[in-house]
């Protein structure tokens, strides 16, 4: 999901950028349409097309071969098997010791331009010197580009024709798959051996967590993210991994008092309690305070979920693909295995 932490400064883009006209109905039957990719031709002459999940149809006279992407889509495009065409991306690249963030997957950080490494940063200039043939991003809200600036998109989308996949109130593998044909589009073969063998160990991974919730029934399970003055519990109804979670039987809090776009509820500190859980799913993005962090708050030692240890870190934001997503269905089978009803 969008940071928590973002939701005052957005709305989800209020956690997001400013949503446009379109429901989300209309994205979705965009997403059926036939063209929605189309391969160019040979090695990559002839005209290329996507059709996005804004309904917009992108077209260009060839296949884009300069591609700049959110971080997590790039990493996810890799796992695809695209390579040479990444040459820039956004959003949280390098951690403070200049390591690669996990967003960044199996990224050659140093072997692409980054525009920006926190959020509210695109470098414009940076952008532009790149000759980007195409821009890709996260679609949280309608028409809302995820890591692009509002205050300079009108600059920033001229410069390439772009692709938004939609990230929420579906579920998983829905962006999956759309990523996994923006991908096929672009020239990589989904038959390779590294794709392949990327949604054998997802599909395992997601049978892992059924078997899970069969062999240890009654586990309730929070997704939540923390920030100083405030407990944010995410909302497996809109959150596109949560809800996939749910779909294969995990029993996630809902939450009840929902704010602007629905994607969470943000409790004060002293009412982090308000919802039983047995077993916590922790936001580890940097922008999220982890469990070391919060040993400080009493509220939070007194959840019953911690005091058992049952504390699990949690990809708010998934990596869009197989590969980068299987790890993610791997642990939480492991967490709700180990899992003992403390609520």
């Amino acid at each position: 999901m969008p940071d928590a932490l973002s939701a005052r400064r957005l709305s989800r883009r209020g956690l997001l950028a400013a949503g446009g006209a379109a429901t989300l109905a209309t994205l979705l039957a965009a997403c059926g349409k036939d063209d929605a990719a189309k391969p160019a031709a040979g090695n990559g002459s002839g005209p290329w097309a996507f059709t996005d999940d804004r309904g917009t149809k992108v077209e260009a006279p060839a296949r884009p071969a300069r591609v700049v992407a959110f971080t997590g889509v790039a990493a996810a495009l890799i796992d695809f098997g695209l390579d040479k065409q990444l040459v820039g991306v956004f959003g949280e690249t390098k951690r403070a010791d200049g390591t690669a963030d996990p967003q960044a997957g199996d990224l050659n950080v140093e072997g692409v331009e980054i525009l920006g490494n926190v959020w509210g940063e695109f470098s414009l200039e940076k952008y532009a010197a790149l000759r980007p043939e195409l821009l890709v991003t996260h679609m949280y809200d309608p028409d809302a580009l995820w890591y692009v600036p509002d205050e300079s998109k009108a600059k920033i989308l001229p410069l390439a024709p772009s692709v938004a996949i939609t990230t929420a109130r579906v579920p998983m593998t829905k962006p999956i798959e759309r990523y996994a044909a923006l991908a096929e589009s672009l020239g990589a073969d989904l038959s390779a051996k590294k794709v392949t063998d990327g949604k054998a160990r997802f599909d395992a991974a997601a049978e892992a967590v059924r078997q899970a919730v069969k062999a240890n029934p009654g586990i309730k399970v929070m997704a939540c993210s923390g920030s100083p003055d405030l407990f944010y519990v995410s909302n497996p109804k809109v959150s596109t991994d949560l809800m996939y979670f749910a779909e294969l039987g995990v029993d996630i809090v809902v939450p009840t008092k929902l704010e602007s776009g629905d994607y969470f509820e943000a409790l004060s500190w002293e009412s982090a309690g308000k919802f039983p859980a047995d077993l916590i799913l922790l936001d580890n993005r940097s922008t999220a305070l982890q469990a070391k962090d919060l040993t400080a708050k009493p509220t939070w030692q007194q959840l019953p979920a911690v005091k058992a240890n049952q504390v699990s870190p949690w990809d708010a934001v998934p990596r869009f693909s197989y590969a980068g997503s299987a790890p993610l269905l791997e642990n939480l089978a492991t967490a709700i295995r180990n899992a003992k009803k403390v609520s």
